[in-house]
């Protein structure tokens, strides 16, 4: 009843009624004689004032729709297409971190210069010596690239990447362009200490915890790349004699994701990125032509293998795989890397690979090595004896089932006698086709294209790795794995 009686006494001198007409009991009426009155009276434009006071200050201080509020968690309308994942931003680090190290060409390398390799973006001089090996159209997309220039390609695709962002408080991710592969390498071999080999990873840390971007997250949205294999960066110890940095194992990077080109099975921050070939599409009419060469290729050999005994190892399985090859030349092709170079420059591999079934593929300098990658490229149908060569390693760039793309022998089979012709002679042609045309339909995703060409592309390997990294970033925002941000002013 009280209730009653105060919204009566508000509402009264609106309606124009009285208090008891409103909340209380009903009186008798009683005719009066009508007299001439305001439409509205004071106190009841005083009422109307106040309510519309009011209703502005709600409308001023209501709490706006997060839809409507460009966040790093919400800006997909500001985001360019094919970037709903999210945006990178890529640090302008201190040129000691990347180009000048790029320019020291000269100390990268004990045995030879590796000037060369800085030639066009990163991709190395033209290979113009495969004339007459590949299509004369697409000679243009081929380069002598070295295998350990993946930083190099990185950042320059990272440049002149679509889903780049110049605002980093927009940035889903960001990019620290380190050569620390070509800083790393420059001390792997002579007489250098362990400090010497850790210096350029401790002070470019030490630049980018520096940095407002890094502090938000610790560095739990950072991303780079290592151009070499994993193992050069983790030294256990501080002793000169053991190998490599122990760059991953820094505190700072403990919560960085890295490309890498072999990386650690068990570390769930690294990613396995292929190494860098030397096709580099300009166009998909670039990867459509080289697709359809290799499918029509006549291939005269049952399987090629490309290396070299390596004399100082013990039980070298490179050498088990040289005598069977050597055993049966009228069924496979064989370069002899201890004899000659395999690096670059070397038109003996592509073709090797163009003329053969299968290709044997050990495991390199770590589990992994560029030749796979090769070997596929040329439409040859890789022979596996670890499975952390390619199965463990490339899950976004190679086929899920391994069986559909590849041929995996145990290397203990083969160390007890096993003939691997036997083995391979064991797939009938239909089979053989099937497989080769799973390894064909995988070549654009373990190519790197040339961005300088524009926008007709083909998604490579650097696109497919970029938007994992990204979907990895933004699963792990959303379901608040990257913890809260701090605030950054």
């Amino acid at each position: 009843m009280l209730r009653t009686k105060i919204y009566g006494t508000m509402l009264a001198p609106i309606l124009g009624q009285s208090q008891s007409e409103i909340g209380g009991s009903k009186k008798p009426k009683t005719v009066e004689p009508k007299t001439s009155r305001p439409i509205l009276s004071n106190r009841s434009i005083l009422f109307i004032v106040i309510l519309l006071q009011f209703v502005l200050v709600a409308y001023f201080t209501r709490v706006p729709n997060v839809s409507s509020v460009p966040s790093r968690r919400n800006s997909l309308e500001f985001r360019p297409a094919g970037c709903e994942s999210g945006t990178i931003y890529v640090y302008d680090l201190p040129a000691m971190f990347n180009t000048d190290l790029q320019h020291k060409c000269n100390e990268l390398d004990p045995w030879a210069s590796k000037c060369k390799a800085n030639l066009n973006g990163g991709f190395g001089p033209p290979a113009k010596e495969l004339a007459g090996v590949v299509p004369e159209n697409i000679l243009p997309a081929w380069y002598w690239t070295d295998h350990y220039w993946g930083e190099v390609v990185y950042h320059n695709r990272m440049l002149n990447y679509k889903c780049r962002t110049m605002e980093p408080e927009s940035a889903t991710a960001f990019y620290i362009p380190f050569y620390v592969g070509l800083a790393v390498g420059n001390y792997l071999w002579g007489n250098h200490s362990a400090k010497e080999r850790d210096w350029h990873c401790e002070m470019m840390l030490k630049w980018v915890q520096e940095q407002k971007w890094w502090k938000r997250s610790n560095g739990a949205d950072h991303m780079l790349m290592l151009g070499r294999l994993t193992w050069d960066f983790r030294r256990l110890t501080d002793d000169d004699d053991d190998w490599g940095t122990k760059f991953l194992h820094m505190p700072a990077m403990q919560n960085v994701i890295r490309l890498s080109v072999e990386r650690h099975v068990w570390d769930p921050l690294e990613v396995a990125v292929p190494y860098p070939t030397i096709f580099h599409p300009r166009t998909k009419s670039d990867v459509l032509e080289w697709q359809t060469f290799v499918r029509r290729r006549r291939r005269t050999s049952l399987f090629a293998f490309v290396g070299g005994r390596r004399e100082k190892i013990k039980n070298d399985f490179r050498g088990l795989l040289q005598d069977q090859c050597t055993a049966a030349p009228d069924a496979c092709r064989h370069v002899d890397c201890a004899r000659k170079s395999c690096l670059d420059g070397t038109t003996a591999i592509l073709e090797a690979f163009l003329d053969s079934d299968f290709c044997l593929q050990p495991r390199g300098d770590g589990f992994t090595r560029r030749s796979v990658f090769d070997c596929m490229m040329a439409g040859s149908i890789p022979v596996f004896f670890w499975r952390q060569t390619a199965y463990l390693q490339y899950e976004w760039f190679v086929p899920a089932e391994p069986g559909r793309y590849s041929v995996f022998i145990h290397r203990d089979y083969v160390r007890n006698g096993t003939s691997i012709r036997q083995v391979l002679e064991g797939y009938g042609r239909e089979e053989v086709a099937r497989m080769r045309e799973k390894v064909v339909e995988y070549i654009p995703k373990f190519v790197y294209s040339d961005p300088s060409e524009g926008s007709g592309n083909p998604r490579d390997a650097f696109e497919i790795a970029m938007n994992g990294v990204l979907r990895k970033f933004k699963d792990h925002m959303e379901k608040g794995r990257l913890g809260k941000r701090n605030d950054v002013q």
